[in-house]
């Protein structure tokens, strides 16, 4: 019966799978289009530096927060694999990374408040 249970959800879920499978192969996009546009970084990840470019001044809060973390993958690349299809790729594995640790980290909740309500 429990094996029944996991082919139904198994199911339940493939198609939502497969769309974040697609999404992940997609995101390079993010890279390709801006460099064949020529226009500039990606939109709306946009550093405190490149805000400055923009509109000419960064806001102080925004300064403030931009020193508070520094991001453990900078610009989707491990060193060395800044140019080229190897940008790509660590853009797809960086892509896999956090969709990896947002999946994680929502099936922990959602075990964590099952468990609280008797449910599990």
């Amino acid at each position: 019966m429990a094996n029944l249970k996991f082919k139904i959800q198994n199911s339940k879920f493939r198609k939502l799978w497969i769309g974040i499978a697609i999404l992940i192969i997609l995101s390079p996009v993010g890279l390709i289009l801006p460099e064949l546009l020529k226009a500039g970084g990606d939109w709306g990840e946009w550093g405190a530096d490149e805000i400055e470019k923009i509109a000419g001044y960064v806001p102080r809060g925004l300064k403030k927060l931009s020193e508070l973390w520094k991001v453990p993958i900078p610009d989707y690349a491990f060193s060395g694999w800044e140019q080229g299809l190897k940008s790509y790729i660590g853009y797809i594995f960086s892509g896999i990374i956090g969709a990896a640790l947002v999946i994680g980290v929502s099936i922990l909740i959602g075990k964590i408040f099952a468990g609280k309500n008797g449910n599990s």
